[in-house]
């Protein structure tokens, strides 16, 4: 009996964690999405978030406090790196690029020893804590809010909608991409940094296509009209796999036909209403 019940509490704190930091990289695919922008390197950014969070604190004794916001620089950096020549491509074709990028840095993790190889890097300090994630996540949905209903969300409303026609009525496209790119390699990189302090262990394969497209899901499930759409299609999709245990082998199968069917169906997501704007 005492046994079931531990079984069950640690389940359910999974269960918990795993939305709160898919709500963060739902987010993170928001950003870019709502900018006009189909990139899928969330997975990537979230990869280096973690284990340069991992290497700070089991190789060099730094405290959780100071890891949480160092854990950015890397994803930033990379992002600073790759998005000067992955921005001039557009639509599937940055997709493809993005994808590559990401399986580029899982072929590292899964062939540098100092990394864990193939075998991951566990005994990771658990000191995320379900409150501190979803702090976070309250925290990145509340600044994309107001982002959204300033001028820079209207500048990225309008760069989505016609990029040419923004970029004639002065909005600096280029600089927007690369903005939009780091802000997502903020929120991917913290949530990469929360879930490996949160459950103890990474891998390679934790942040290779599948979780790529994952994310894409939760994005085109919910709805980029405003931030909480990506977010209640994050919820969802993680929901669905513990309602649905005998299925949940089929994950990226199940993404997969949600993707088509809010394409076809849902155009606009679960959540098709648009945060109001302010009065210029």
């Amino acid at each position: 009996m005492e046994a079931w019940l531990d079984d069950l509490f640690w389940t359910y704190q999974n269960l918990v964690v795993s939305l709160g930091i898919n709500g963060l990289l739902a987010l993170s695919m928001y950003v870019v999405l709502a900018a006009g922008q189909l990139s899928l390197g969330q997975a990537a950014f979230m990869g280096l978030g973690a284990y340069s969070s991992v290497l700070m604190t089991l190789a060099w004794g730094w405290p959780f406090w100071l890891v949480l916001p160092a854990s950015c620089v890397a994803p930033v950096a990379f992002a600073l790196a790759v998005g000067g020549p992955t921005l001039r491509l557009s639509g599937v074709y940055l997709a493809i690029a993005t994808i590559g990028m990401g399986e580029v840095l899982r072929a590292i993790y899964l062939n540098v020893d100092a990394l864990g190889g193939a075998l991951g890097l566990s005994g990771i300090p658990e000191q995320a804590s379900p409150l501190l994630i979803y702090a976070v996540l309250a925290a990145a949905l509340a600044v994309l809010w107001l982002v959204g209903r300033s001028g820079l969300g209207r500048a990225m409303e309008a760069m989505r909608e016609d990029a040419t026609a923004a970029e004639a009525t002065g909005v600096d496209v280029r600089r927007m991409r690369l903005g939009v790119l780091v802000a997502s390699a903020v929120l991917a990189g913290l949530a990469g940094a929360l879930s490996a302090h949160a459950t103890d262990f990474i891998g390679p394969n934790d942040y290779g296509f599948e979780p790529a497209v994952t994310i894409l899901s939760f994005a085109l499930l919910g709805g980029v009209g405003s931030p909480f759409g990506p977010v209640l299609g994050a919820s969802v999709l993680t929901l669905l796999p513990e309602v649905f245990r005998d299925f949940a082998n089929l994950r990226l199968v199940f993404n997969g036909i949600v993707i088509v069917l809010a394409v076809l169906f849902l155009p606009r997501g679960l959540l098709a209403w648009r945060m109001p704007r302010r009065a210029a």
